[in-house]
Protein backbone atom coordinates (compact mmCIF):
# COMPACT_ATOMS: atom_id res chain seq x y z
CA UNK A 1 0.00 0.00 0.00
CA UNK A 2 3.06 2.24 -0.17
CA UNK A 3 5.04 4.08 2.45
CA UNK A 4 3.22 4.82 5.68
CA UNK A 5 2.52 8.36 6.87
CA UNK A 6 4.82 8.86 9.87
CA UNK A 7 3.17 10.76 12.72
CA UNK A 8 4.24 12.34 15.98
CA UNK A 9 1.83 13.22 18.78
CA UNK A 10 2.49 16.48 20.62
CA UNK A 11 0.62 16.25 23.89
CA UNK A 12 -0.66 13.00 25.40
CA UNK A 13 -3.35 14.20 27.79
CA UNK A 14 -7.09 13.50 27.75
CA UNK A 15 -8.00 14.21 24.14
CA UNK A 16 -4.72 12.75 22.90
CA UNK A 17 -5.65 9.42 24.46
CA UNK A 18 -8.44 8.99 21.93
CA UNK A 19 -6.01 9.57 19.08
CA UNK A 20 -3.53 7.12 20.59
CA UNK A 21 -6.22 4.46 20.95
CA UNK A 22 -7.16 4.79 17.28
CA UNK A 23 -3.83 4.96 15.46
CA UNK A 24 -3.73 1.17 15.27
CA UNK A 25 -6.84 1.30 13.06
CA UNK A 26 -5.19 3.61 10.53
CA UNK A 27 -3.33 1.23 8.21
CA UNK A 28 -1.73 3.99 6.17
CA UNK A 29 -0.12 5.60 9.25
CA UNK A 30 2.66 4.80 11.68
CA UNK A 31 2.77 6.37 15.14
CA UNK A 32 6.47 7.15 15.50
CA UNK A 33 6.70 9.16 18.71
CA UNK A 34 4.82 10.90 21.50
CA UNK A 35 5.81 14.06 23.34
CA UNK A 36 4.53 15.50 26.61
CA UNK A 37 5.88 17.62 29.44
CA UNK A 38 4.62 15.02 31.93
CA UNK A 39 7.15 12.13 32.02
CA UNK A 40 4.63 9.61 33.35
CA UNK A 41 2.32 10.23 30.39
CA UNK A 42 5.17 9.75 27.95
CA UNK A 43 6.26 6.56 29.69
CA UNK A 44 2.75 5.12 29.62
CA UNK A 45 2.29 5.97 25.93
CA UNK A 46 5.63 4.56 24.80
CA UNK A 47 4.96 1.33 26.66
CA UNK A 48 1.40 0.96 25.38
CA UNK A 49 2.00 1.97 21.77
CA UNK A 50 5.62 0.92 21.23
CA UNK A 51 6.75 4.31 19.99
CA UNK A 52 9.43 6.84 20.86
CA UNK A 53 8.97 9.28 23.73
CA UNK A 54 10.09 12.86 24.31
CA UNK A 55 9.67 15.58 26.91
CA UNK A 56 10.43 18.39 24.44
CA UNK A 57 8.55 18.59 21.16
CA UNK A 58 11.41 20.40 19.44
CA UNK A 59 13.72 17.50 20.23
CA UNK A 60 11.17 15.11 18.73
CA UNK A 61 10.87 17.23 15.57
CA UNK A 62 14.66 17.41 15.25
CA UNK A 63 15.39 13.72 15.83
CA UNK A 64 12.48 11.89 14.18
CA UNK A 65 11.71 11.56 10.49
CA UNK A 66 8.05 12.57 10.40
CA UNK A 67 5.48 13.46 7.79
CA UNK A 68 3.07 15.15 10.17
CA UNK A 69 2.11 15.85 13.76
CA UNK A 70 -1.09 16.00 15.76
CA UNK A 71 -1.14 18.85 18.28
CA UNK A 72 -3.12 18.14 21.46
CA UNK A 73 -1.69 20.76 23.78
CA UNK A 74 -3.42 23.74 25.47
CA UNK A 75 -4.54 26.45 23.01
CA UNK A 76 -2.01 29.07 24.12
CA UNK A 77 0.80 26.82 22.82
CA UNK A 78 -0.72 26.04 19.43
CA UNK A 79 0.74 28.89 17.41
CA UNK A 80 4.40 28.29 18.33
CA UNK A 81 4.15 24.52 17.95
CA UNK A 82 2.34 24.73 14.61
CA UNK A 83 4.81 27.25 13.19
CA UNK A 84 7.77 25.13 14.35
CA UNK A 85 6.33 21.99 12.78
CA UNK A 86 5.42 23.65 9.49
CA UNK A 87 8.84 25.28 9.37
CA UNK A 88 10.34 21.78 9.45
CA UNK A 89 8.20 20.75 6.51
CA UNK A 90 5.52 18.86 8.42
CA UNK A 91 1.76 18.72 7.99
CA UNK A 92 -0.28 19.53 11.11
CA UNK A 93 -3.61 18.43 12.53
CA UNK A 94 -4.31 20.76 15.44
CA UNK A 95 -7.00 20.25 18.07
CA UNK A 96 -9.66 22.89 18.54
CA UNK A 97 -9.70 25.69 19.42
CA UNK A 98 -6.99 25.98 16.81
CA UNK A 99 -6.06 29.50 17.98
CA UNK A 100 -7.13 32.05 20.56
CA UNK A 101 -6.99 35.07 18.23
CA UNK A 102 -7.57 35.84 14.58
CA UNK A 103 -4.06 37.27 14.28
CA UNK A 104 -2.64 33.91 15.34
CA UNK A 105 -4.76 31.78 13.01
CA UNK A 106 -4.07 34.08 10.07
CA UNK A 107 -0.32 33.77 10.64
CA UNK A 108 -0.58 29.99 11.04
CA UNK A 109 -2.55 29.53 7.83
CA UNK A 110 -0.33 31.95 5.90
CA UNK A 111 2.78 30.07 6.98
CA UNK A 112 1.25 26.74 5.98
CA UNK A 113 0.41 28.08 2.52
CA UNK A 114 3.92 29.52 2.08
CA UNK A 115 5.48 26.16 2.97
CA UNK A 116 2.92 24.17 0.94
CA UNK A 117 1.95 22.21 4.04
CA UNK A 118 -1.52 21.27 5.27
CA UNK A 119 -2.73 22.79 8.53
CA UNK A 120 -6.09 21.30 9.49
CA UNK A 121 -8.27 22.08 12.47
CA UNK A 122 -9.46 18.96 14.30
CA UNK A 123 -13.23 19.05 14.74
CA UNK A 124 -14.54 15.56 15.41
CA UNK A 125 -18.24 16.26 14.83
CA UNK A 126 -17.57 16.96 11.13
CA UNK A 127 -16.72 13.27 10.91
CA UNK A 128 -19.75 11.91 12.74
CA UNK A 129 -21.77 10.11 10.07
CA UNK A 130 -25.08 11.44 11.41
CA UNK A 131 -23.87 15.02 11.07
CA UNK A 132 -22.72 14.46 7.50
CA UNK A 133 -26.05 12.77 6.68
CA UNK A 134 -27.97 15.63 8.29
CA UNK A 135 -26.21 18.15 6.07
CA UNK A 136 -27.19 16.19 2.96
CA UNK A 137 -30.79 15.88 4.14
CA UNK A 138 -31.02 19.61 4.87
CA UNK A 139 -29.59 20.45 1.44
CA UNK A 140 -32.11 18.09 -0.17
CA UNK A 141 -34.90 20.33 1.12
CA UNK A 142 -36.61 17.61 3.12
CA UNK A 143 -37.08 20.04 6.05
CA UNK A 144 -37.95 22.96 3.79
CA UNK A 145 -36.18 26.18 4.72
CA UNK A 146 -34.26 25.81 8.02
CA UNK A 147 -35.74 28.23 10.55
CA UNK A 148 -33.88 27.46 13.75
CA UNK A 149 -31.06 25.31 15.09
CA UNK A 150 -30.66 24.48 18.78
CA UNK A 151 -27.46 22.96 20.12
CA UNK A 152 -26.69 21.94 23.69
CA UNK A 153 -23.40 20.77 25.13
CA UNK A 154 -24.09 20.87 28.87
CA UNK A 155 -22.54 18.23 31.10
CA UNK A 156 -20.86 18.54 34.46
CA UNK A 157 -17.07 18.61 34.28
CA UNK A 158 -14.92 19.69 37.21
CA UNK A 159 -12.30 21.91 35.55
CA UNK A 160 -10.96 23.57 38.67
CA UNK A 161 -7.62 21.77 38.45
CA UNK A 162 -7.43 21.68 34.65
CA UNK A 163 -5.80 24.09 32.21
CA UNK A 164 -9.26 24.81 30.77
CA UNK A 165 -9.94 26.98 33.83
CA UNK A 166 -7.03 29.36 33.16
CA UNK A 167 -7.75 32.19 30.75
CA UNK A 168 -4.16 32.81 29.68
CA UNK A 169 -3.78 29.13 28.75
CA UNK A 170 -7.21 28.33 27.30
CA UNK A 171 -8.17 31.73 25.88
CA UNK A 172 -11.46 31.62 27.77
CA UNK A 173 -13.84 29.09 29.27
CA UNK A 174 -16.61 26.87 28.00
CA UNK A 175 -17.49 29.30 25.20
CA UNK A 176 -14.17 28.85 23.39
CA UNK A 177 -13.77 25.22 24.41
CA UNK A 178 -17.09 23.51 23.70
CA UNK A 179 -18.38 26.47 21.73
CA UNK A 180 -15.85 25.94 18.97
CA UNK A 181 -17.48 22.56 18.26
CA UNK A 182 -20.92 24.19 18.32
CA UNK A 183 -19.93 26.93 15.90
CA UNK A 184 -18.34 24.48 13.49
CA UNK A 185 -21.37 22.15 13.51
CA UNK A 186 -23.73 25.09 12.95
CA UNK A 187 -21.69 26.48 10.06
CA UNK A 188 -21.39 23.01 8.51
CA UNK A 189 -25.16 22.47 8.59
CA UNK A 190 -26.43 25.99 7.84
CA UNK A 191 -23.66 28.06 6.29
CA UNK A 192 -21.61 31.06 7.48
CA UNK A 193 -22.61 32.72 10.76
CA UNK A 194 -23.03 36.47 10.25
CA UNK A 195 -24.03 37.81 13.69
CA UNK A 196 -23.75 36.63 17.30
CA UNK A 197 -25.00 37.59 20.73
CA UNK A 198 -23.50 35.90 23.79
CA UNK A 199 -23.68 36.13 27.55
CA UNK A 200 -22.43 34.05 30.46
CA UNK A 201 -24.37 32.54 33.34
CA UNK A 202 -23.45 32.77 37.04
CA UNK A 203 -20.38 30.73 37.89
CA UNK A 204 -20.92 27.48 39.75
CA UNK A 205 -17.25 26.53 39.83
CA UNK A 206 -14.58 28.69 41.44
CA UNK A 207 -12.58 29.40 38.28
CA UNK A 208 -11.44 32.52 36.44
CA UNK A 209 -13.31 31.74 33.20
CA UNK A 210 -16.99 31.19 32.38
CA UNK A 211 -18.42 27.74 33.07
CA UNK A 212 -21.86 28.41 31.55
CA UNK A 213 -22.53 30.44 28.42
CA UNK A 214 -25.32 31.07 25.93
CA UNK A 215 -24.82 32.07 22.30
CA UNK A 216 -27.45 33.18 19.79
CA UNK A 217 -26.57 33.53 16.12
CA UNK A 218 -27.88 34.31 12.66
CA UNK A 219 -26.74 33.02 9.29
CA UNK A 220 -27.01 34.80 5.95
CA UNK A 221 -30.26 33.07 4.96
CA UNK A 222 -31.99 34.44 8.06
CA UNK A 223 -31.95 31.14 9.96
CA UNK A 224 -31.32 31.64 13.67
CA UNK A 225 -29.74 29.43 16.26
CA UNK A 226 -29.04 29.01 19.94
CA UNK A 227 -26.11 27.32 21.61
CA UNK A 228 -26.21 26.35 25.31
CA UNK A 229 -22.89 25.47 26.89
CA UNK A 230 -21.98 24.45 30.41
CA UNK A 231 -19.42 22.55 32.44
CA UNK A 232 -21.60 22.92 35.53
CA UNK A 233 -25.16 22.18 34.39
CA UNK A 234 -25.97 18.63 33.36
CA UNK A 235 -28.83 18.43 30.88
CA UNK A 236 -29.91 14.86 30.32
CA UNK A 237 -30.90 15.26 26.68
CA UNK A 238 -31.05 12.54 24.04
CA UNK A 239 -30.08 14.97 21.27
CA UNK A 240 -27.31 17.53 20.94
CA UNK A 241 -28.66 19.31 17.84
CA UNK A 242 -32.29 19.96 16.86
CA UNK A 243 -33.20 21.68 13.60
CA UNK A 244 -36.62 23.09 12.80
CA UNK A 245 -37.62 23.89 9.23
CA UNK A 246 -40.68 25.11 7.38
CA UNK A 247 -41.55 21.53 6.42
CA UNK A 248 -40.16 19.38 9.23
CA UNK A 249 -37.72 18.90 12.06
CA UNK A 250 -34.62 16.85 12.77
CA UNK A 251 -32.77 15.64 15.88
CA UNK A 252 -29.14 14.57 16.00
CA UNK A 253 -28.89 12.27 18.98
CA UNK A 254 -26.19 10.62 21.02
CA UNK A 255 -27.61 7.18 20.28
CA UNK A 256 -29.36 7.79 16.98
CA UNK A 257 -30.80 10.51 14.76
CA UNK A 258 -34.17 11.06 13.10
CA UNK A 259 -36.35 13.50 11.19
CA UNK A 260 -40.07 14.03 10.70
CA UNK A 261 -41.85 16.03 8.05
CA UNK A 262 -44.81 18.18 9.08
CA UNK A 263 -47.32 16.22 7.01
CA UNK A 264 -46.38 12.93 8.70
CA UNK A 265 -46.61 11.50 12.21
CA UNK A 266 -43.80 9.06 11.47
CA UNK A 267 -40.19 9.66 12.42
CA UNK A 268 -37.54 8.46 9.99
CA UNK A 269 -34.48 7.07 11.73
CA UNK A 270 -31.03 7.62 10.26
CA UNK A 271 -27.50 7.14 11.53
CA UNK A 272 -26.16 5.30 14.52
CA UNK A 273 -25.57 8.21 16.86
CA UNK A 274 -22.30 9.66 18.10
CA UNK A 275 -19.59 7.10 17.41
CA UNK A 276 -16.49 8.72 18.87
CA UNK A 277 -13.81 6.29 17.71
CA UNK A 278 -15.27 6.07 14.21
CA UNK A 279 -15.27 9.87 13.97
CA UNK A 280 -11.63 10.12 15.04
CA UNK A 281 -10.60 7.42 12.59
CA UNK A 282 -12.43 9.15 9.75
CA UNK A 283 -10.77 12.43 10.69
CA UNK A 284 -7.31 10.85 10.66
CA UNK A 285 -7.95 9.16 7.30
CA UNK A 286 -9.08 12.49 5.81
CA UNK A 287 -6.10 14.37 7.24
CA UNK A 288 -3.59 11.90 5.78
CA UNK A 289 -5.38 11.69 2.43
CA UNK A 290 -5.50 15.50 2.26
CA UNK A 291 -1.77 15.72 2.97
CA UNK A 292 -1.16 13.21 0.18
CA UNK A 293 -3.45 15.04 -2.23
CA UNK A 294 -5.89 12.17 -2.70
CA UNK A 295 -8.88 13.76 -0.92
CA UNK A 296 -10.27 17.21 -0.33
CA UNK A 297 -10.14 18.39 3.29
CA UNK A 298 -13.46 18.13 5.06
CA UNK A 299 -12.34 21.07 7.22
CA UNK A 300 -10.85 23.89 5.16
CA UNK A 301 -8.69 26.91 5.98
CA UNK A 302 -11.86 28.99 5.75
CA UNK A 303 -13.52 26.79 8.38
CA UNK A 304 -10.57 27.11 10.74
CA UNK A 305 -10.48 30.89 10.39
CA UNK A 306 -14.25 31.21 10.77
CA UNK A 307 -14.24 29.21 14.00
CA UNK A 308 -11.93 31.77 15.56
CA UNK A 309 -13.73 34.79 14.07
CA UNK A 310 -17.11 33.67 15.45
CA UNK A 311 -15.82 32.92 18.94
CA UNK A 312 -13.90 36.20 19.02
CA UNK A 313 -17.10 38.06 18.06
CA UNK A 314 -18.97 36.17 20.77
CA UNK A 315 -16.53 37.34 23.43
CA UNK A 316 -16.85 40.91 22.15
CA UNK A 317 -20.59 40.50 22.58
CA UNK A 318 -20.22 39.40 26.20
CA UNK A 319 -18.06 42.45 26.88
CA UNK A 320 -20.28 44.99 25.09
CA UNK A 321 -23.69 43.44 25.70
CA UNK A 322 -24.80 43.68 22.08
CA UNK A 323 -25.07 41.76 18.82
CA UNK A 324 -21.77 41.61 16.96
CA UNK A 325 -21.12 41.21 13.27
CA UNK A 326 -18.83 38.33 12.32
CA UNK A 327 -16.25 39.35 9.71
CA UNK A 328 -16.65 37.24 6.55
CA UNK A 329 -13.03 36.84 5.54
Amino acid sequence: MGQKFRVGMIGSGRIAQTYLQNWGEIEEAELVAVCDVEPELVSAATEAYKCGGYGDYKEMLDKESLDGVVVCTPPSTHKDIVLDAIGRGLHVLCEKPIATSTDDIREMLKTAREHDRRLMMASKFRYVEDVAAARSLIKSGILGQPVRLENTFANFLDVRQRWNSKKDVAGGGVLIDNGTHSVDISRFLLGPITEVMAYHGPKMQDIEVEDTSHLSFRVGSGTTGTIDLSWSIHKELSSYVDIFGTEGMMSLGWKGSRYRQNHSNEWVEFGGGYQKNAAFQSQLHNFIATCRGTEAPRITDEDALASVLVIEAAYRSTAEGSWQKVPQE
